[in-house]
């Protein structure tokens, strides 16, 4: 049900620097003009809080919940 995007931060199971995991997308629209959400699960200090980053963001989200990230979108 969920898949990978084209890139390399847009692959399920990639971890970005922010201790983010990219769980995949279900093609659902972004914010941004051809965007695609993905859904992300943060790794940092056992949080596990999950949401919604558009795939041009993943290298960089920061959690929103312990890292004072933009709010999740919905994926």
């Amino acid at each position: 049900m969920w898949k990978n995007g084209t890139t390399k931060s847009t692959q399920i199971g990639f971890i970005n620097y922010n201790n983010q995991k990219n769980h995949g997308t279900r093609a659902g629209a972004g914010l941004e003009h051809d965007s695609i959400t993905y859904k992300l699960k943060c790794l940092h200090q056992d949080c596990g809080h999950v949401y919604g980053a558009c795939g041009s963001d993943i290298f960089h989200c920061k959690c929103p919940r312990c890292q004072g990230g933009e709010p999740g979108i919905m994926f």
